[in-house]
């Protein structure tokens, strides 16, 4: 049975779409992935879905969801260093991943960004295979 996992950020508009898009093609057998933010945004960051094209994944159909959006209770839920608290949402494990938001700087930003979150993402899946999560 896949574990569900949920990346929550403000605007669901870059870091927690980044994380949805390695974690579905990472941990495709394994997870249950989605995304959302505590506040409405109305796209994608354009750097965001560019620097996910050059490693393959392609979020052009990606769109900013809200809490509301997703299912009521996870397995796994993770922030992404937004600096607010978020609503609690029940879950079995959470963790803060603290990444900087890229949004407004130069691409290289969002591509350093996009690595974190495939390090992350690689450990995450590592420790639910492991049954650690």
């Amino acid at each position: 049975m896949k574990k569900t996992v949920a990346f929550v950020c403000i605007h669901n508009s870059c870091r927690s779409q980044m994380a949805e898009a390695w974690a579905k093609h990472l941990g495709k057998d394994i997870l249950e992935v989605y995304s959302a933010g505590t506040e409405s945004y109305h796209e994608v960051k354009p750097g965001a879905v560019e620097v996910m094209k050059e490693v393959g994944l392609d979020m052009s159909d990606h769109y900013p969801k809200l809490l509301s959006d997703i299912p009521e209770e996870v397995d796994i839920l993770i922030t992404m260093g937004c600096g607010v608290v978020c609503p609690y949402w029940p879950n079995q494990h959470q963790e803060d991943w603290g990444l900087e938001d890229p949004s407004g700087g130069p691409i290289e930003g969002f591509r350093t960004t996009r690595d974190l979150i495939k390090e992350k993402v690689e450990d995450l899946v590592q420790r639910v295979t492991a049954g650690e999560l």
